[in-house]
């Protein structure tokens, strides 16, 4: 696999354990400049890097060694797992997100995130639920990789996980409303698949569930995002739990 190096000061100078690496998180980088993002990843000042940043043409540049905590998750919680930079790797895609010109990811892109993913996953024996987005741990904070990440082609792949519904069911329960006690049913579906259902950001609870779906949204349902949960998402979340469980 072709890569560069370009290392970043911004880690933890104490070497962990292969065995504590559990999780693959995937970022995008949200700047316009891809140049400008790879400035930021190295500058001592920002506090922020990740093991690996995929450029626009595809090229892999390690800016960590696996084997030092990255400082890309933030605050964050998966499971019983929280401050997930200890046990995870970071992958950066550079992509201008949300809050610039958000575009869809490169075929070179996701072609090498693909050869990248499977060797950390086979040299790390990285759960295939344990890969998961910057929003999925952090839905508070964060928007990233986001709705134009391929995450149904990847879970072909055994690159993270897909629900197994066919499209014909999941569009005819859209947008069909849900009783309360469905709606308790979501979050306890959501629990059980791993995503934190409380904020460690001290945002109230109302507004910490709204960012929850969006998050599950972006992931499990990208054609619409509109933080309201409705039979598809109820019947994605029963089906997801199921299978992780």
């Amino acid at each position: 696999m072709d890569t560069t190096l370009n290392y970043s000061p911004n880690f933890e100078t104490k070497k962990r354990k292969s065995h504590h690496i559990k999780f693959i998180i995937f970022h995008y980088t949200g700047m316009e400049k891809e140049s400008e993002a790879i400035k930021r990843l190295t500058n001592i000042n920002s506090k922020v890097s990740s093991h690996y940043l995929i450029k626009n043409n595809g090229e892999i540049v390690i800016m960590v060694p696996d084997l030092y905590e990255a400082w890309h998750a933030g605050i964050s919680s998966w499971k019983n797992f929280k401050s997930l930079n200890k046990n995870s790797i970071g992958i950066e895609i550079s992509n201008p997100g949300h809050n610039s010109n958000y575009k869809n990811f490169s075929k070179k892109q996701i072609q090498s995130l693909k050869k990248l993913s499977k060797l950390l996953i086979k040299k790390y024996k990285i759960n295939q639920n344990n890969i998961l987005g910057h929003s999925d741990i952090a839905p508070d904070r964060k928007k990233d990789p986001g709705e134009k990440f391929p995450w149904k082609y990847l879970a072909k792949f055994e690159i993270g996980k897909w629900h197994s519904l066919p499209r014909k069911t999941l569009l005819k329960n859209r947008k069909k409303k849900i009783s309360y006690l469905d709606k308790k049913n979501f979050y306890l579906n959501l629990t059980k698949i791993g995503y934190p259902i409380k904020s460690l950001n001290k945002i109230k609870k109302d507004k910490f569930l709204k960012y929850l779906i969006i998050a599950f949204q972006r992931r499990f349902r990208q054609e619409l995002i509109n933080s309201k949960i409705d039979q598809e998402c109820l019947l994605i979340s029963q089906n997801l739990a199921k299978e992780l469980n």
